[in-house]
């Protein structure tokens, strides 16, 4: 889910002559992802450097093109919907082989479905295919097809596979066996990974060399954005694949030709409130943040416009909502932004039994309105932001701790130990379509960020977002999908998140 912000992609050819790289094969593409992946099983995917490992390495029977968002074949050679759009059935190619050698089949697609829906999983990829429930079907029918049937139709069903990394049902080495272009060669905890070519990639050039040209990809694990880019500088590193605002700058100042600005990206950055009943956290302050009202007044508290501009150096737009306008066709136009307004802030958090006292806000039982916001260490830009949003609280009355910690420790707080009050993340998205974000919105999720993996929803907006969000999924009218996330956005609008930019 996600975004309101010009995201930067960083071009170098300090290797590559400008047709080498294609009219070449051998060599190593070295570049950072800023955190270790959480995961290599490509079902669990769910962090930027996971993702990142199982675009490069997981082989999919379709594969959305993002220059032109056309559905292309990959280990599927054609596909057909029917059933009301409840059944999809694929052609597969013949003569595959996983990177171990293993041979792949229609039955290793059956495996990976069977995986991706098992409720015990937890799967992120698997929750953009809950539409209804029920049971997912799957028959291996002769000729190397497969048919998959869902309990009720799903919107835009055949994209939702370019997701989907097929896995091996026979291979010993289940997951780490792969039908994509590399595979992991070398992975040495905090530190890289190395992903070598795959020997058995199918897939070839116009010109019948090969795929892919590069033997192998070095991933250095590096949260110092600083040392990233004096390793580019060094030539130790080929890219940098998003670039801060103030490093564009210099880089444009330097050569122009070097950094290309690629506009507004799906990309956010937001605040949210630790909502889980079992939490550590004392019980007053679990009343705040399960108050809509104290939730909408801290986001009224913020100031976007500032931050967008000294944060971000003019290159940020404050968010208007959960989702960015870059996303032409789903982003609900009919939001207008949260003012920077303190005076209303005060005046709803006073329907809540909060007040002033000697420049301090005090709730109905007279603590003082003070909590922590976490976020991730190294990352100067959320430093910055935090530090701000903790001036603008000030105004109100409130006390905001800024805690910075590593990675994975942050994550374990946001989902095993929910030992936070809030936490200031960002949340990247490269899909425009919503049933990618399903892993987001419904409240049985486990990146539904405030709460997740609740059996029931806990509240009834959460209810009737969860509601909405299988009604676009499966309903076929685009229309009536427009408007149904139109109506999550207007509630998430409300304070559930604090879309900052």
């Amino acid at each position: 889910m996600k975004k309101l912000f010009a995201s930067f992609v960083l071009f170098t050819l300090m290797v590559f002559g400008s047709s080498g790289l294609l009219a070449q094969s051998g060599g190593e593409l070295r570049f950072c992802l800023r955190s270790e992946p959480k995961t290599l099983n490509p079902l669990l995917a769910a962090d930027d450097s996971s993702e990142t490992i199982r675009y490069l390495t997981g082989g999919v029977l379709v594969r959305v093109n993002r220059l032109t968002q056309d559905l292309e074949p990959e280990l599927a050679t054609s596909w057909k919907i029917t059933n009301g759009g409840k059944t999809i059935t694929f052609q597969l190619r013949d003569g595959l082989r996983f990177s171990d050698g293993t041979p792949f089949s229609a039955d290793d697609v059956a495996f990976t479905m069977q995986q991706l829906m098992d409720p015990a999983l937890h799967s992120p990829t698997g929750d953009a295919f809950r539409s209804s429930e029920g049971k997912v079907a799957t028959e291996v029918l002769p000729k190397n097809r497969v048919r998959i049937t869902f309990p009720a139709p799903i919107a835009g069903l055949d994209r939702l596979f370019d997701q989907v990394a097929i896995m091996s049902a026979k291979s010993p080495q289940k997951e780490m066996a792969v039908l994509g272009p590399y595979y992991v060669g070398e992975n040495k905890a905090g530190s890289y990974l190395i992903l070598k070519r795959n020997p058995n990639y199918w897939e070839k050039d116009p010109a019948g060399r090969p795929l892919p040209y590069i033997d192998s990809v070095r991933l250095d694990i590096q949260q110092n954005r600083d040392i990233e880019m004096l390793r580019l500088t060094r030539g130790e590193i080929h890219f940098i694949n998003s670039l801060d605002a103030e490093y564009f700058d210099k880089v444009v100042a330097q050569d122009p030709s070097m950094a290309h600005d690629a506009g507004a990206s799906l990309d956010s950055e937001e605040i949210w409130f630790n909502q889980v009943a079992t939490s550590p956290l004392p019980a007053y302050k679990k009343a705040w943040f399960t108050s809509t009202n104290f939730r909408r007044a801290i986001s009224e508290s913020i100031n976007r416009e500032d931050m967008a501009r000294i944060v971000f150096r003019g290159h940020a737009r404050p968010a208007i909502g959960p989702v960015s306008p870059a996303n032409k066709f789903w982003f609900n136009a009919k939001l207008q932004a949260h003012p920077f307004d303190q005076k209303s802030a005060l005046q709803r958090l006073t329907q809540d039994g909060f007040h002033l006292q000697d420049g301090v806000l005090r709730d109905h039982d007279g603590h003082a309105v003070e909590f922590s916001v976490i976020t991730n260490a190294g990352n100067k830009y959320r430093e910055r932001m935090a530090t701000m949003i903790q001036q603008d609280l000030s105004g109100i009355g409130i006390k905001l701790n800024v805690v910075t910690l590593d990675f994975p420790s942050l994550i374990e707080r946001i989902t095993s130990t929910f030992d936070y009050e809030a936490c200031l993340l960002g949340l990247v998205n490269d899909e425009l379509y919503p049933n990618a974000q399903m892993t987001v919105w419904l409240s049985s999720a486990d990146s539904h960020q405030w709460n997740p993996s609740q059996k029931t929803p806990a509240t009834a907006w959460e209810a009737e977002i969860d509601k909405l969000m299988r009604t676009q999924a499966s309903t076929l009218d685009p229309k009536k999908r427009k408007e149904a996330f139109d109506k999550v956005q207007e509630i998430a609008f409300t304070g559930t998140l604090i879309s900052l930019r």
